[in-house]
């Protein structure tokens, strides 16, 4: 028994290192086998992912350092765009006051104005004629009968061209201040700086940090029933829902002038507005736009005529069906087969500006009528000017045909 004993424990012994040496092999067969098999499955895996187009993977599966770039560059398409109409201005059609300086006398007190404070005269400026306000607090009135009275209509627009030298302020009133009694509201005013624009409570600053300073702007304003916009150039800078008052005339005032200071105005006009363009060609058959401008004797058109030719393409773009026959009107100034070419060449520029912006040549056609066609008077500057005009007339199936 003792031996069977000691031969059992000798076996044990020389056994246990074999045993052992087997038991640590086969451990390490099994981590170089988990090792492989993790080195493939990730080898697998790279493979997958290669051959899937990056559009169809998921943002997880994409780089962060590619998620980091789309953050810092974001595409021309998601960035915000702004949109802003902010030239809307469309002249009355019917002028009713209107002094371009024609036959005006240099250093002479301009004929067609009444005198409320200071020294206003007749003076030439860059070759062409102004008026100059002088000093003393300068300020005019239009000379009109019965200007006590409301001259104002519901519907108007004022248009003039306005030169500062100085930062302060150039006032129109929407009143007569030397024959109408104040409106209740001391906010009739409207205070337009080198380069801001003020009428209570809307004030507002040229875009982009613009100035007039030292150079000529055309202004423009727009009252309909209540509501007053103001313009400087191609900008609308005030635009009030509700005024708290109605205006009934027009004051214009330099209370800084002086030697120093330099305040000119030239080509003022004052309208009556009305009907829409659409409700106009539907009543009458055409549109009669006085206030498209050109330079004088010239067919280059002015800035301020956009007003009107982006309503009528906007029309034409809405209303497909509407062709029109531009035709060009002038006064009876000048020489009759000058202004006949004049006329024709004015509808011309017209139709081709409405042509650049994208109505179809088939749809446009123009003619020219020359002084032959007026539509008021020929002996005043306000008959001149509604006889000065361009219209827009029903062109008739068979004339698109032709």
């Amino acid at each position: 028994m003792k031996r069977i004993l000691l031969f059992l424990i000798v076996g044990f012994f020389l056994q246990a290192p074999l045993a052992m040496e087997a038991q640590i092999l086969g451990k390490l067969k099994k981590k170089v086998e988990k090792k492989v098999e993790k080195e493939i499955d990730k080898a697998l895996e790279e493979e997958k992912v290669e051959s899937v187009p990056k559009e169809e993977q998921t943002k997880e599966e994409q780089t962060g350092e590619e998620e980091h770039v789309q953050a810092q560059e974001p595409s021309a398409d998601q960035e915000p765009k702004l949109v802003w109409v902010k030239y809307d201005f469309v002249p009355g059609d019917k002028v009713i006051f209107e002094d371009n300086q024609e036959n005006e006398e240099n250093g002479e007190f301009p004929s067609r104005w009444d005198l409320k404070y200071g020294t206003i005269e007749n003076a030439e400026f860059g070759g062409e004629k102004v008026i100059m306000f002088r000093g003393g607090q300068p300020m005019i009135i239009p000379y009109l009968k019965n200007p006590e009275k409301d001259y104002l209509p519901d519907v108007f627009t004022i248009e003039f061209d306005l030169y500062t030298s100085d930062r302060n302020a150039f006032t129109v009133y929407f009143y007569d201040r030397k024959n109408q009694r104040p409106p209740t509201s001391y906010t009739a005013n409207l205070n337009i700086r080198a380069e801001s624009m003020e009428l209570r409570p809307a004030k507002s600053s040229i875009p982009d940090k613009g100035s007039i300073q030292n150079q000529w702007a055309h202004i423009s304003i727009a009252y309909t029933n209540g509501k007053m916009k103001a313009y400087i150039d191609d900008t609308r800078l005030i635009n009030i829902p509700h005024l708290d008052f109605n205006p009934s005339g027009i004051s214009l005032h330099a209370y800084f002038a002086n030697d120093t200071k330099q305040y000119y105005i030239k080509n003022f006009r004052l309208a009556e507005g009305g009907v829409k363009y659409y409700d106009r060609f539907v009543q009458d058959g055409k549109i009669v736009a006085n206030g498209i401008r050109f330079d004088v004797n010239k067919a280059t058109l002015k800035p301020e005529s956009m007003g009107v030719i982006n309503e009528i393409y906007k029309l034409m773009s809405k209303h497909h069906e509407i062709n029109f026959s531009v035709e060009g009107h002038t006064d009876s100034d000048g020489e009759k087969n000058f202004n006949q070419n004049l006329s024709e060449e004015r509808a011309l520029t017209v139709m081709k500006q409405l042509i650049a912006m994208g109505i179809s040549s088939d749809r446009l056609m123009i003619k020219g009528f020359g002084e032959s066609k007026p539509i008021d008077v020929n002996d005043t500057q306000e008959g001149k000017a509604n006889n000065r005009r361009v219209e827009f007339v029903k062109m008739t199936e068979a004339k698109s045909r032709s």
